[in-house]
């Protein structure tokens, strides 16, 4: 009979591999943030005259969407992976 393992999910590799899927959907969030600004005007001008407090929203709602939806996904990665192996 095979030894049951834990998952590799609560382990500190899997807390690193979580940790990396967040920070890359942020990153990706902030490039879509970017790209949106730069392909629409009118998110540019709603920025320019919403001032600071509407960057800061903006940035964050992006930045916290794309990292959450990549950690999840990470989570679904690391769980598949490890019913492969």
């Amino acid at each position: 009979m095979p030894t049951k393992k834990s998952p590799d999910l609560i382990s500190a590799t899997g807390l690193i591999k979580l940790v990396t899927h967040a920070t890359m959907g942020a990153a990706l969030g902030l490039v879509f943030g970017l790209a949106l600004i730069l392909c629409n005007p009118a998110v540019a001008s709603l920025l320019n005259h919403g001032g600071s407090q509407a960057a800061i929203v903006f940035a964050l709602t992006l930045v916290t969407t794309f990292a959450i939806g990549a950690t999840l996904t990470g989570v679904v990665f690391i769980l598949v992976e490890d019913k492969q192996t």
